[in-house]
């Protein structure tokens, strides 16, 4: 497993304690669309260390502007911060980083798997169950490896196709209502950041959040192992 992988599997828990200690409020809770920012950054491979020095530096900003009592409701208040200190974290060359242990061994994946299995398999939708077929293949197939032996990233591949999958059935099953509600939604969410974020940005958000959206609606759960410990 690579050290990069492996460094990235406390990706979201570490964002989102950092952004709750830089508002002052631990119990406040990320919304649909700092998830899915979230999500983006992870994908871009924006590192980590980037999204954290982003937060601490929108944060000092804020509270040298008149407007010091309005309160910050949002990651995407961040995104312009995260973005310039993953260029210059870009610029001064790759970030040194020490190698790490696997952050979960085969008992803990197994759990995983059987546990999405289930809940898939309870699922409305009969196309589901193919879904929930190939996790148990999956599953099979680890524990005939010893802990040692496993390929997470490899693993990781797979679980998102199986993911993508599950997103395209429950898509074909929302009505066009549906659709519409979540994309007013996602709009107002938006609309306060669109200025601050580039054309590309937006529509990569825009796609983790209707993706998360749409398995969010169905109940059913994340596959990708960023979320085993969620």
């Amino acid at each position: 497993m690579s050290e990069v992988f492996s460094n990235y599997f406390n990706y979201f828990t570490e964002i989102e304690d950092r952004f709750q200690q830089a508002r002052g409020t631990g119990l406040f809770l990320l919304s649909p669309l700092d998830w899915a920012l979230i999500e983006t950054w992870k994908t871009s491979a924006i590192p980590l260390e980037a999204v954290l020095r982003g937060i601490d530096a929108a944060f000092e900003k804020s509270k040298t502007k008149r407007s010091r009592f309005r309160q910050v409701n949002s990651l995407a208040y961040c995104s312009q911060a995260v973005m310039e200190q993953a260029r210059r974290m870009a610029d001064a060359g790759s970030v040194d980083r020490s190698p790490e242990p696997a952050p979960f061994d085969l008992e803990q994946i197994d759990r995983f798997l059987v546990a999405n299995s289930v809940v898939i398999r309870a699922a409305s939708a009969s196309e589901f169950a193919a879904i929930a077929d190939s996790l148990d293949h999956l599953r099979a197939n680890l524990s005939c490896l010893p802990g040692a032996g496993i390929d997470l990233e490899e693993l990781e591949q797979k679980l998102t196709v199986l993911e993508d999958k599950m997103v395209a059935i429950a898509r074909v099953s929302q009505t066009e209502d549906q659709a519409l509600l979540v994309r007013r939604e996602l709009d107002t969410y938006l609309r306060p950041y669109r200025g601050k974020m580039t054309a590309p940005q937006i529509a990569m958000l825009e796609a983790r959040f209707l993706h998360r959206n749409l398995l969010e609606t169905a109940h059913l759960p994340r596959l990708s192992l960023f979320y085993l410990h969620q």
